[in-house]
């Protein structure tokens, strides 16, 4: 038995929640007194996955997955798992593994639980803590299967480093038929995106007008954050859908949410509910946004931001 991590990349490099899912699944294999094995698709250096425990990695290099397809990978994931005989497989919360957990969980005949956010609580029966309702509850979430799926939170356990001399396996799946295909594939470069943010800087409809999004991108430069926005501000055309936070849009688990001009509907608090720090600054005292927020301003962001930029670049200047 072993437990199977998932370590996903982007054109070769490793996502920092391939960091942290290898840190976890590397204290759940200590619990359950077993091996850790990291499962990677065209890594350009899959011996960074050492720094946290990974003991043993199958490497996977073929030109044909360069591009994500949810069934061909979900079925190497399964090859992998069986080949190891891993009765817990370990996937992180991006859009693709969210997509492809359940899959992978259908093709193990598995249990399957998402939104986990800490070690198991309990290794017989396997027990884990889940974020529920909108991120606003906890449940704990028993397996009765012989397989299980986990799909963890992002930046739920963080990383933690566990040098390890680990072993690198070449390994060669075959590659299944699907009838899926990508027509196109559009990517944002020379940003940081919103799935691999520490930090998102997001604007709302208080901006009056995309003329006016120059400061929420100064302010992101200086803290090295994603830009953002709600929904309407998407609907407008203001700003591309791809930077839609919220429950309807892309979920948001940074370190630090900062909201501009946006109010705090239902619907995008529930999308960014799970960010560690949130700071809020609006006009509108009553913005339901403040009862959410860690921290709040009140005040008119044409007139705060500018200073706030300021005053951070003074930060880092004197600190440099």
């Amino acid at each position: 038995m072993s437990v199977l991590v998932f370590a996903e990349t982007s054109e070769g490099k490793f996502k920092k929640s391939a960091f942290e899912v290898t840190s976890y699944g590397k204290k759940v294999a200590e619990q359950l007194g077993t091996t850790i094995v990291v499962l990677t698709i065209n890594s350009n250096n899959p011996t960074l996955l050492y720094t946290y425990g990974a003991e043993k990695v199958l490497n996977v290099s073929n030109d044909a997955l360069k591009t994500f397809n949810v069934n061909i990978f979900a079925n190497i994931i399964k090859q992998a798992a069986e080949k190891e005989g891993s009765q817990i497989v370990i996937l992180d919360s991006t859009a693709n593994s969210l997509y492809m957990g359940p899959n992978v969980a259908v093709n193990l005949n598995a249990g399957y639980a998402t939104n986990v956010v800490a070690l198991p609580s309990s290794t017989s029966p396997l027990t884990v803590k889940r974020k529920t309702f909108s991120n606003k509850g906890f449940n704990n979430t028993v397996f009765n299967t012989d397989i299980k799926v986990i799909s963890l939170a992002k930046n739920s356990y963080g990383l933690h480093e566990n040098v390890v001399s680990g072993s690198i396996e070449e390994f060669s799946p075959s590659i299944i038929e699907s009838k899926l295909s990508s027509s196109a594939i559009e990517q944002t470069s020379g940003k940081v995106t919103i799935a691999d943010a520490d930090v998102v800087v997001s604007g709302g409809r208080g901006l009056k007008g995309p003329e006016n999004w120059g400061m929420i991108e100064e302010l992101a430069e200086v803290l090295g954050a994603a830009t953002a926005c709600s929904k309407p501000v998407s609907d407008l055309g203001w700003r591309p859908h791809s930077e839609h936070v919220g429950q309807t849009g892309k979920p948001v688990a940074s370190n630090l949410y900062v909201a501009i001009g946006i109010s705090g509907a239902i619907q995008h608090l529930a999308g960014v509910n799970s960010s560690k720090v949130k700071v809020v600054i609006n006009t509108d005292p009553e913005a339901p946004f403040f009862k959410a927020a860690d921290y709040g301003i009140v005040g008119d962001a044409f007139e705060v931001v500018p200073k706030l930029i300021e005053k951070l670049k003074e930060f880092k200047a004197n600190n440099a």
